[in-house]
């Protein structure tokens, strides 16, 4: 543990003052061999006025610096109206947090974030989350023996301890699942893909070109907002901020694992399945210019495992065995002749989804990392 006798936080109000900001993970983590860097200009990006967020949120971001003037950690308080409108409590959120292994710093951090958030009349605070749950959340708190896998958090092991130490309890935890794919699923998912097309459920790849692509993608948000509502710490997006992200994937994408079920012509579940392009974004050094283009299509080539980032389907639907049925797509689509695939993470499902536990573990996923969401009264 570092011990930083001289140090100040302070509101991040210059340019120069932002890139300082953004330097902090590579101190932090100079030395972790699971890291994977953020594309930096991609996390600048989400400061500028033009993020939707702040049409319905406000934040702010403060820097620790030692007395040489070194970054040495960061923070990052916000206020998001739609989950205050949503929850019915002024509760602000804490994001982008990263400190040296240093107590008083990462306190120090944490009281300032909850200040300016009182400040602001909240009465609770949560995170880490990076504005919305749609973002960034969670600290991981088991399973630090490997790297994260794409759009999953990262952090070393003393950032639970440390914010346990400064007097937050844990609002709640949420699991990954490890699916290896040299194991066949119990035959109860394929009956049950046949049950459901019986039952006049269709099956497609979802659509990764043009106007279909949006139309899509457009159809997947509506299903996630039906979904998710009542999620714990869910904010609803605007239609315009997920298309955006979802443009910036449109071209990862694999169609054969991500599958969507419709009825009549209406999106009613999917299995949201991508490569793990961390495996590739992990040499680019966070820079996505010429060099790091080249590096991440060269790296690319490595990419043996997927993610799954969610399988869901409408309750008046699961009847119809719509769920076990994407899961065997998706399994089938991830162990088709020529795909690299040799295990695929599911996740993050929050301790307290037994429907979501039960259906993973029964097509013998295994729970892999644990993640916490952590809370404080102001």
């Amino acid at each position: 543990m570092q011990t930083i006798t001289k140090f100040q936080i302070k509101p991040v109000t210059t340019p120069a003052e932002q890139e300082l900001f953004l330097d902090v993970p590579a101190r932090v983590y100079a030395n972790d061999p699971y890291w994977v860097p953020p594309i930096r200009s991609s996390e600048a990006k989400q400061f500028l006025p033009s993020n939707t967020f702040f049409e319905y949120g406000k934040a702010q971001q403060f820097i620790a610096l030692s007395e040489s003037g070194e970054p040495i950690g960061r923070i990052v308080a916000a206020v998001n109206r739609r989950l205050i409108e949503k929850e019915g409590q002024k509760v602000g959120v804490f994001g982008f947090f990263e400190c040296i292994s240093d107590f008083d710093v990462a306190q120090a951090l944490l009281q300032t974030a909850c200040d300016w958030l009182r400040e602001q009349g909240m009465t609770v605070v949560r995170g880490p989350i990076d504005f919305s749950t749609h973002n960034g959340c969670l600290f991981l708190v088991d399973g630090f023996d490997s790297p994260p896998m794409i759009l999953m958090p990262y952090n070393p092991p003393y950032y639970p301890e440390f914010i346990e130490r400064d007097g937050w309890y844990k609002g709640k935890d949420a699991y990954t699942y490890n699916f290896p794919l040299d194991k066949p699923l119990p035959t109860e998912f394929e009956k049950a893909y046949r049950i459901a097309c019986k039952a006049g459920i269709t099956f497609r790849p979802i659509r990764t070109k043009g106007e279909a692509f949006e139309a899509d993608a457009l159809k997947v948000y509506d299903l996630l907002v039906r979904m998710f509502t009542d999620n714990y710490s869910y904010s609803p997006q605007t239609p315009a901020e997920f298309l955006d992200k979802a443009r910036s994937f449109q071209s990862l994408i694999d169609p054969d694992v991500f599958p969507i079920a419709e009825y009549n012509g209406e999106m009613v579940g999917m299995w949201m399945g991508l490569p793990d392009y961390n495996i590739a974004l992990k040499h680019l050094g966070g820079k996505l210019d010429w060099l790091g283009t080249l590096k991440f299509l060269w790296y690319r080539r490595q990419i043996d495992q997927g993610r799954v980032i969610y399988i869901c389907s409408l309750p008046e639907y699961r009847r119809k065995m719509v769920s076990l049925a994407l899961i065997y797509l998706g399994m089938q689509g991830g162990i088709k002749k020529g795909k690299p695939y040799k295990r695929a993470e599911l996740g993050h499902i929050y301790e307290d989804n037994s429907p979501s536990r039960k259906l993973v573990e029964a097509a013998g996923g295994k729970i892999h990392k644990t993640y916490r969401i952590y809370e404080k009264a102001l």
